[in-house]
């Protein structure tokens, strides 16, 4: 049975988190941000319920925190918060974490949503380390249509290997597209693969890129 951990210093909603879902899953819960850190790391739940407003440490310390621990890196994080979502999804999921849900909770979409998130293989998914970056790119290939097409971008965060970034552009997961940096000039910097896709229901879909080789001129190297 998958793991969850509950990092929620309200324990009445630590008790709520447990009774609906110790169903399908075992459930370990703390209302100690210092404490959460350690649980993750000795136990590596499948999934963190992560409230923000806590003290000591807050919960985009703790987010940001296991985002860039290698041995954590690849947990999914689920944001519980009474906080509205447009004030802080976006910096959250910045930050590293997987879905934000706003208190009250919605428990059959956050059951619906944490087992696509177990159940998936997301090899790809946190395997290197990423800082938050904004770098000018062109991307330049085919849309999901097979049209071809050029777009600038910025980057929310980079890595040695493939980088994040909005792209209004509709692209298929498994694409190739050219990419160019811009700094002092234009400069090509390798090919990279579509690996993830976020968000695509929505004006300003994410894409996570990897390049399919090292690449040259990158911003990290």
């Amino acid at each position: 049975m998958p793991l969850i951990l509950v990092i929620d210093d309200d324990e009445a909603m630590r008790d709520i988190l447990r009774a609906r879902l110790e169903d399908k899953y075992r459930v370990i819960a703390t209302g100690d941000p210092e404490q959460a850190i350690a649980l993750t790391l000795e136990h590596k739940p499948d999934a963190v319920l992560l409230d923000l407003l806590m003290p000591k440490f807050s919960g985009f310390e703790v987010c940001q925190t296991l985002n860039a621990l290698s041995f954590t890196q690849k947990i999914p994080i689920f944001i519980m918060s009474g906080e509205p979502a447009p004030k802080h999804k976006s910096f959250c999921q910045n930050l590293g974490a997987s879905e934000y849900f706003e208190k009250p909770i919605d428990f059959d979409v956050l059951r619906t949503r944490l087992a696509a998130a177990i159940g998936r293989a997301t090899p790809e998914r946190r395997t290197e380390a990423r800082i938050r970056l904004h770098a000018t790119l062109k991307l330049r290939g085919k849309d999901s249509s097979g049209r071809g097409f050029e777009a600038f971008v910025t980057t929310e965060n980079v890595s040695v290997n493939g980088f994040l970034c909005v792209c209004t552009t509709e692209l298929a997961k498994g694409a190739d597209v050219d990419v160019f940096l811009f700094g002092d000039g234009e400069h090509f910097v390798g090919t990279a693969n579509v690996v993830r896709t976020e968000m695509k229901s929505t004006p300003y879909p994410r894409y996570g890129f990897r390049f399919s080789k090292k690449p040259t001129d990158w911003v990290l190297q």
